[in-house]
């Protein structure tokens, strides 16, 4: 499966979601819920700013969506995330129904959507979703190096 140019189009709004947490000092990672072109949410990690361990966009915007739909089950919808979905959010995206999946770069120390476990496609579950990985992955991955490096660099000061 590959992706769509309205999907490739919803990618570009998750990395703007993405720049946007940079730019707050949040992990760079943004989602986009969209239901054919109608974007039904947009959002950005906010666990720093919020002191939220759930904060991440995939919630954000699953619950956003939630409310514009007003109904918990998105199965008519896709989700674009800039980095493969963590256990929580994977697990989220089964819960909710979500239809599609397509995402950026992946995460070797969390992705469970198929570095590390397949959450989405697992047939156990009464919920799979269709998986499109590595869309403008690494535009993705880019902006998740060049955060970390800046991190890095400015926690590396010799202290006195």
């Amino acid at each position: 499966m590959t992706a769509s140019e309205n999907d490739l189009g919803m990618m570009r709004l998750a990395l703007d979601q993405a720049r946007l947490a940079a730019q707050q000092g949040e992990v760079p990672v943004g989602a986009v819920v969209y239901k054919g072109q109608q974007v039904l949410a947009q959002a950005h990690n906010l666990r720093e700013s919020t002191n939220d361990p759930t904060a991440h966009a995939e919630i954000i915007a699953l619950r956003t969506a939630a409310i514009t739909l007003d109904a918990w089950r998105l199965t008519d919808c896709t989700i674009a995330v800039t980095l493969e979905p963590c256990p929580m959010c994977a697990g989220a995206l089964v819960n909710a129904r979500v239809a599609r999946l397509i995402y950026g770069a992946t995460d070797p120390k969390m992705g469970c959507v198929e570095t590390l476990h397949k959450l989405c496609t697992e047939p156990r579950f009464n919920h799979r979703l269709t998986v499109v990985p590595a869309v403008l992955a690494d535009e993705s991955a880019q902006l998740l190096a060049d955060f970390f490096r800046q991190r890095r660099g400015t926690n590396t000061q010799k202290k006195v």
